[in-house]
């Protein structure tokens, strides 16, 4: 979600309907959490811990189940709701430093899908909820295009999507990727641990100012969806939009906290296998690197 300036009126909507994906989901009872948790603070150089954003057993296929079932999900069209979705998903091969193999399943569910992909990525699979939800408003207003470019993978705020990577599983999967891919190779992105230049909008004459990432999870986000809310956004949580508004890494942390409580939370040393802790970017099973 990469933008240059040279552009006002398609992404303006697009960032306007953001503010309505956080009201419509604050409307549900979180299943975990303290409601009225989405009111805590907005830290722009610490989002989440390395430890909530990299554990992928957070939560099971069956928790994930129950989690989309509790969901007030009223849907934009005849697509199903995510806890009702089912499709067959492809035999995907390794990918080095990223994420393991997934065998393909017949009429699989949207839970098993998440589930599976955090798994073999080594995310936490409410990452993928919360994206799922900040991106397309999946969990609670799904629609046939929401499923097709699910996380918003490969679609910029300038430009059209790339539809060679629509497809709930492919949208799940290569999101998951790419957040590997921030991990792995750090080096090779905008966004590092430290001291960056963080626009508040697409357009640049809506200015920046100067943010210390403090851990890899955090640069992931930002490389990912690369805005921090300014201070009429913060003010403004819910809208309505300014015309410097971004809510992307806003509704990430709000929603977060909704549902799941404190998004820096970190297990209690001794239970958090050193894999985990991500100092040199690898999850607790090296993928191993296949042909081509």
């Amino acid at each position: 979600m990469f933008g240059t300036g040279a552009f006002r009126t398609a992404a303006l909507a697009r960032l306007a309907a953001a503010a309505t994906v956080l009201a419509a989901a604050l409307g549900v009872v979180p299943a975990t959490g303290a409601f009225g948790a989405e009111r805590a603070p907005f830290d722009p150089g610490q989002i989440i811990s390395d430890d909530s954003f990299y554990n992928p057993d957070a939560m099971t296929a069956g928790q994930i189940q129950r989690f989309l079932e509790e969901r007030r999900c009223r849907p934009k069209d005849d697509s199903p709701c995510l806890d009702e979705f089912r499709m067959t998903t492809p035999d995907t091969p390794a990918s080095a430093e990223r994420c393991d193999a997934i065998p393909g399943a017949k009429k699989e569910r949207a839970s098993s899908i998440i589930a599976r992909v955090a798994k073999a990525c080594t995310i936490s699979p409410r990452v993928l909820l919360v994206l799922l939800q900040k991106e397309q408003s999946l969990l609670t207003a799904p629609s046939a295009s929401g499923y097709q470019k699910a996380t918003g993978y490969a679609c910029p705020d300038t430009a059209e999507c790339d539809k060679r990577y629509f497809g709930f599983f492919n949208q799940v999967y290569r999101a998951a990727w790419q957040f590997r891919e921030y991990t792995a190779h750090p080096g090779d992105w905008r966004y590092r641990i430290g001291a960056n230049r963080i626009q508040f909008h697409p357009d640049a004459t809506c200015g920046a100012s100067s943010v210390r990432i403090a851990n890899q999870a955090t640069a992931n986000l930002y490389n990912y969806t690369p805005y921090q809310p300014n201070d009429e956004t913060l003010a403004h949580a819910s809208g309505p939009a300014g015309d410097c508004s971004t809510y992307g890494n806003l509704n990430f942390s709000r929603l977060y906290t909704t549902w799941f409580g404190d998004p820096l939370a970190v297990r209690f040393g001794g239970f958090v296998p050193p894999c985990l802790l991500y100092a040199g970017g690898y999850g607790c099973d090296a993928p191993k690197a296949f042909p081509g």
